[in-house]
């Protein structure tokens, strides 16, 4: 029986039996592994040395039992150089082309003329006096027409005023002529009447201008481009 000490505590006996187990199982394994250890370092390694020396050859009295001599190789014979191989033949197409006969190259195109300078002169000066020829024409038809149409004009004058003149003097003689300048405006209103050549007669003089302011306004031109603003009159009494 034992007794258990009131100053000790009181031992854990699974606790103990564990921790010596454990104990036991660490220094088993660190013995082997030192035992494994030594020995693996102990072991003598197994060294091969090999000694490169030229061995001196063996009269064969001497070595009967040496090896036959070992057979010569002899190099591989040169591979035989690729033979050339011929030319295909040309197809049958190409040598008909050749047969068949070229065309005749095109004939070159004839170059333009080229005109001397008298040529071009001569053209120069029959288009030239063409174009004035066609100019003349042109402006002598214009000419016409408007000394057609200033003819015209001045005869509607001429005739508003001989029939505005009431009578000619009885003791005029012969068929004299008097001249008279009018003044005027595009309207046809007249500013001054002079007399620029007497008949020789005061009294026809004086009839005639009569007639003219009489006629007060003028017949208008039927262009703005006949109109004149000094129109000079002449005036015969025995012309119609």
């Amino acid at each position: 029986m034992i007794l258990e000490s009131p100053i000790l505590p009181r031992a854990n006996k699974p606790g103990k039996r564990i921790s010596i187990a454990l104990a036991i199982a660490v220094h088993l394994l660190l013995a082997a592994f030192l035992f494994y250890g030594v020995r693996w370092q102990t072991k003598a390694t197994d060294v091969v040395e090999v000694e490169l020396v030229r061995a001196d050859p063996v009269p064969a009295a001497a070595n009967p039992a040496a090896a036959p001599p070992a057979p010569t190789v002899q190099p591989p014979p040169p591979a035989p150089k690729p033979e050339p191989k011929p030319a295909p033949p040309k197809p049958d197409i190409a040598i008909k082309d050749k047969e068949k006969p070229k065309p005749p190259p095109p004939k070159p195109e004839p170059k333009p003329r080229v005109h001397s300078v008298q040529e071009w002169l001569k053209r120069d000066t029959e288009q030239l006096t063409q174009r004035k020829q066609a100019d003349s024409f042109v402006q002598n038809q214009a000419s016409a027409a408007r000394n057609k149409a200033m003819t015209d004009y001045l005869g509607r004058i001429r005739g508003k005023i001989r029939g505005n003149i009431t009578g000619v003097p009885p003791d005029v003689k012969g068929n004299p002529e008097a001249v008279f300048e009018v003044t005027q405006l595009p309207s046809g209103e007249i500013l001054t009447v002079r007399l620029k050549h007497s008949s020789g007669h005061a009294a026809l003089d004086a009839t005639i201008e009569r007639a003219i302011l009489k006629s007060n306004p003028l017949p208008k031109p039927p262009a703005a481009d006949l109109f004149e603003r000094e129109l000079v009159l002449r005036y015969r009494p025995l012309d119609d």
